[in-house]
């Protein structure tokens, strides 16, 4: 079969807007011959994101910034397509976050993988995150430091008022009368420190002679130890023999004869019995004081009249 002329330049043609299509998406960095995958997410704010920044999974490139645009709802929200030519897993729960990828400020996204077992699909919106901002870290780790200066200012602030008081002109006099005082103390310190040395130094032969004395006698209670120990021993023996009498035994005898006492006394009051009796009825006192007269009588007359109760016979 013969192609015409007409066909061959439209081959041609054809090829040659093919040809161009694909230059022009290899300088942008698309290759149409590969099946990539659309992700997208959404943001406040890009903080400097370009198109054709890197795409990247725990540091690896793993595709590229396509294209930035706002929402269609007419809000200022900007949606962020990424195109992954690679075909690791990516859960529906993932979170694309910006970051900033040098000191310059250059951005790019970090896929940030989640948990879920459901794999999202190409053209799906993913969770979105930003990066904390330099300006941000910063004021985040200056403010701690900034409230302890005011409270510290603050503190210092009072500390100086209390000195102002302190050192006002009423109490100038009285602290110059303390700081006198004071050096007085001193002063009286060191006499006291000096007296002090001198009879240390006066005393030193008795001072020794003491500490000699007390390491003699920490010598002898340590020659003697062994009859120490049995001196302890003796006492420890003879507190175990009081321990074992049978002290409530005889504190019971002492109660019964105390008893049986007092018991013999009260019934004496009572005038039972010789001896109470006699304690308590007057009318034996009465007739032996009237027989002790009687007899004293006779006795009396005895001595002056002999011979009225004596008769002698003279044979």
């Amino acid at each position: 079969m013969k192609l015409t002329r007409e066909f061959k330049i439209g081959l041609i043609v054809t090829a040659a807007m093919a040809l161009l299509y694909w230059g022009f998406n290899f300088l942008k960095g698309e290759d149409i011959f590969t099946n990539d995958r659309v992700f997208y997410a959404v943001y406040d704010d890009v903080a400097g994101l370009q198109k054709s920044n890197p795409v990247k999974i725990n540091g690896l490139n793993v595709g590229r910034v396509r294209d930035m645009f706002f929402a269609d709802n007419g809000g200022s929200k900007v949606v962020v397509e990424m195109i992954l030519n690679n075909d690791i897993y990516i859960p529906d729960n993932s979170t694309a976050k910006i970051s900033s990828s040098d000191l310059l400020g250059s951005k790019e996204v970090e896929l940030k993988l989640g948990n879920s077992s459901v794999p999202a699909q190409s053209g799906d919106t993913l969770m979105s995150e930003m990066e904390v901002s330099i300006k941000e870290e910063v004021n985040r780790q200056i403010a701690p430091i900034k409230n302890k200066a005011e409270e510290l200012m603050s503190s210092i602030d009072t500390v100086l008022t209390m000195l102002q008081g302190i050192f006002s002109s009423a109490n100038a006099d009285n602290f110059s009368k303390s700081v006198l005082h004071i050096a007085n103390s001193f002063e009286n310190l060191e006499k006291t420190t000096s007296s002090l040395d001198t009879l240390m130094t006066g005393e030193r032969s008795r001072i020794e002679n003491i500490l000699f004395n007390i390491e003699s006698i920490t010598e002898n209670l340590k020659n003697n130890e062994e009859q120490i120990n049995n001196i302890v021993s003796n006492f420890s023996a003879m507190s175990d023999t009081l321990a074992r009498v049978n002290f409530a035994q005889t504190m019971n005898n002492v109660n019964h004869t105390m008893s049986n006492l007092a018991s013999i006394t009260e019934k004496i009051n009572q005038g039972e019995g010789s001896m109470g009796m006699l304690i308590n009825n007057d009318s034996l006192y009465i007739e032996l004081e009237k027989s002790s007269k009687d007899l004293n009588l006779l006795l009396e007359d005895i001595r002056l009249n002999p011979k009225k109760y004596v008769k002698f016979s003279v044979f």
